[in-house]
């Protein structure tokens, strides 16, 4: 059954209104661990939250605004975990390139939830 709820999404801009959003991995820039891999959209987090890795939750920030769009639910099988990543302001072009930057390799693999 699928249940659409308002109360998830004021949440989430309760937490992105409340934080500052650090953009460590601009477009265009190579992944510190992954030299081939370069994001083609602004990729940060929010300081002073806590996600399933320890570090900030994820955000890609795109070029359309500040209004959270959606959010990417994350199965990583070489970390086993598992998160969610918030998108901001994200075309539908930008979606569609988070989307399948998080499904190119089998052991990564996303669903897009809109908005």
């Amino acid at each position: 059954m699928h249940r659409f709820d308002n109360s998830f999404w004021s949440a989430l801009d309760a937490l992105v209104s409340k934080s500052e959003i650090v953009i460590d991995r601009p477009a265009g820039t190579a992944h510190p661990k992954y030299p081939d891999f370069i994001y083609k959209v602004d990729y940060g987090y929010l300081k002073d939250t806590a996600s399933m890795d320890g570090a900030g939750i994820d955000v890609w920030i795109g070029t359309n605004g500040k209004k959270i769009d959606a959010i990417m639910c994350i199965i990583d099988l070489m970390k086993r975990d598992s998160e969610i990543k918030i998108l901001i302001g994200c075309t539908e072009e930008e979606k569609a390139i988070i989307y399948e930057t998080h499904n190119e390799t089998p052991y990564m693999k996303g669903i897009l939830i809109q908005r």
